[in-house]
């Protein structure tokens, strides 16, 4: 099957950098930046909410002396510095970026960027697309599908590698052909991920 792909689409978070931890740690993060201690189960609590929904959680359950605008500025800036200083690459990322690539990512672009250019990533891209900039989530191969225009490659030529299950499925229906990505802090449905994806990998240098 690879013989024939022309390009690559990489999801970032879980995929080229090692970013899930802070999905489900930035809470508890933050808390312990206030000197209080998270409660056991926050990260599942928090999953579903937006993070302005978050900060009305943390300031309420947590009687913080801040207004949720300033507990949102807290977060969006523990989320930025993770991205801008912290996060590193997933072994293997660099040695497997030989062909024309780009990236897919949902998270803010400025973050990835940074993250990306930090650890040697960021000039084998030829571009990186976010849903932000689409106006639509992965739940619409669109997003897969302007990356490969900007590639010059179809959707048959075009390899797409994604931790999360619901963006693997929904580049695998529109006809790219797939690799599932495991991340221990990611997706939960593994299974669903090797029925889905033509390749699953366990490590990104299994690929190279």
């Amino acid at each position: 099957m690879t013989e024939g792909i022309k390009g690559v689409i990489f999801d970032v978070d879980g995929v080229l950098l090692d970013s899930m931890e802070i999905w489900t740690d930035l809470g508890a993060r933050y808390l312990m930046s206030l000197g209080r201690e998270p409660e056991e189960g926050l990260a599942e609590i928090l999953f579903s909410m937006s993070m302005e929904q978050g900060a009305e959680y943390l300031k309420e359950h947590y009687s913080l002396d801040l207004t949720p605008d300033m507990i949102t500025d807290g977060l969006r800036d523990m989320l930025r510095d993770f991205y801008f200083y912290e996060v590193g690459a997933k072994p293997g990322a660099a040695a497997l970026m030989k062909l024309r690539m780009t990236a897919a990512t949902s998270s803010p672009e400025e973050h990835v960027r940074r993250a990306l250019e930090r650890n040697g990533l960021l000039g084998y891209l030829d571009r990186i697309f976010t849903v932000a900039e689409l106006g639509v989530s992965k739940h619409s191969p669109d997003i897969f599908d302007a990356a490969a225009r900007s590639m010059g490659t179809a959707r048959d030529e075009t390899l797409v590698f994604e931790d999360s299950l619901y963006a693997l499925r929904t580049a695998a229906k529109a006809g790219f052909h797939t690799a599932g990505v495991f991340d221990a802090k990611g997706e939960p449905d593994q299974k669903g991920m090797r029925e889905t994806a033509e390749i699953y990998i366990t490590d990104l240098r299994d690929m190279i």
